[in-house]
């Protein structure tokens, strides 16, 4: 996995948000920016079946990357929760 053209933004978040939570809001956005794409693509891969909808592949796909962002999510929420309860 090569986050060579991220390393600035990893370093950034990892800085504010410390190692894990850097890390995971990096991850997210990067599955986020690939739900956009998706979202582009699906303009011009209708569905067959319904021109209104995406290709099913690309709706399956669309469905994964945002169940991964609901968990990166709600991680990054309980280390949020667990700090505070820290300090």
């Amino acid at each position: 996995m090569s986050l060579h053209h991220r390393r600035d933004e990893l370093e950034k978040f990892e800085f504010m948000m410390g190692p894990s939570r850097g890390k995971l809001a990096v991850s997210l956005d990067m599955v986020t920016d690939a739900l956009i794409l998706i979202g582009q693509h699906g303009v011009y891969c209708n569905s067959q079946r319904n021109p209104s909808k995406p290709a099913l592949d690309l709706e399956t796909v669309m469905n994964e990357l945002n169940g991964a962002k609901e968990l990166i999510q709600s991680v990054m929420e309980e280390l949020r929760r667990e700090r505070d309860a820290a300090s």
